[in-house]
């Protein structure tokens, strides 16, 4: 059994969603697996809209999610938020917006509870790397931050 209200399968990956009744609590990356039906009418609503993504990406999403995080956090996230769909910002041009380090940057990224809606796969290195993603420097997510790039047009096709 399942801790998500909905799995969405995903090209490589399945995307777990967690939600109360009224706000998406969190997106979580997975392992590739089939879909899992909506538990709840947010689930199925999240689960629309993740595959709305899916199949554009210049989809804007519309998902009430809980507040999470510390201030810090909210901000950069905020900033995120405001990357266009097939652009990227690297960890050192959010830092100099924000006042802050690139590293404090990169953190709140990977403490990023609602990946996709919060788009932090569009944050990359300063020397035309991917970076890290979700706190991982390789393997399956940083695969996954390779695709979302390829799928936004954002120039990562490597």
């Amino acid at each position: 059994m399942s801790d998500h209200q909905a799995i969405v399968a995903a090209p490589g990956f399945a995307l777990g969603i967690r939600c109360s009744d009224d706000e998406i609590t969190a997106i979580d990356f997975l392992e590739p697996r089939a879909a899992q039906a909506p538990a709840t009418p947010l689930a199925a609503e999240a689960v629309r809209q993740l595959e709305a993504y899916l199949a554009d990406p210049n989809f804007v999403f519309g998902l009430p999610l809980r507040p999470a995080g510390t201030a810090f956090q909210r901000r950069v996230w905020a900033q995120i938020a405001a990357i266009p769909g097939g652009r990227t910002q690297t960890y050192g041009e959010l830092a100099r917006a924000l006042h802050n380090a690139p590293r404090a940057v990169g953190q709140a990224c990977g403490a990023n509870p609602y990946p996709l809606v919060v788009p932090c796969h569009r944050v990359v290195a300063s020397h035309g790397g991917l970076g890290g993603f979700a706190r991982e420097r390789g393997g399956f997510l940083l695969s996954i931050k390779r695709w979302l790039l390829q799928h936004e047009n954002a120039g990562f096709g490597r």
